[in-house]
């Protein structure tokens, strides 16, 4: 599988941007995609994840409310809109898939992950 996130940049506090991750190769549709984010001197961590459906997502409590993954199977593609961001949501943005519909938030569970784009979030 290989997948390739795209719509990261630079915005104000209080703006919003939507990223969205590519998928191709292996099945996806029965996959758990989920979009996690690595900020400067810090460890990635986990941000949102939707079940193969899509019918299932969960969301770090740094993020909920505010962010809103989902997926178009058909499209093979999975997105993260994200509202209200704040300077502390800077990261890269890394988007992974597992070859489980369990949904689960640890880094080592993901099979497969993007190469990261940036968000960067001005005070």
């Amino acid at each position: 599988v290989q997948l390739v996130e795209s719509g990261g940049g630079l915005v104000q506090a209080g703006g919003s941007l939507r990223l969205s991750c590519a998928a191709s190769g292996r099945t996806f549709s029965r996959s758990t995609l989920g979009w996690f984010r690595q900020a400067p001197g810090k460890e990635r961590e986990f941000a949102a994840a939707a079940s193969w459906s899509g019918g299932r997502v969960y969301y770090a409590d740094s993020v909920k409310g505010r962010f809103t993954i989902s997926r178009d199977n058909a499209k093979n593609t999975v997105y993260l809109q994200m509202n209200s961001l704040k300077p502390e949501d800077t990261a890269v943005y890394y988007c992974a898939s597992r070859r489980d519909s369990v949904i689960l938030t640890s880094v080592r569970e993901y099979d497969y992950w993007g190469q990261g784009t940036l968000v960067t979030v001005s005070s």
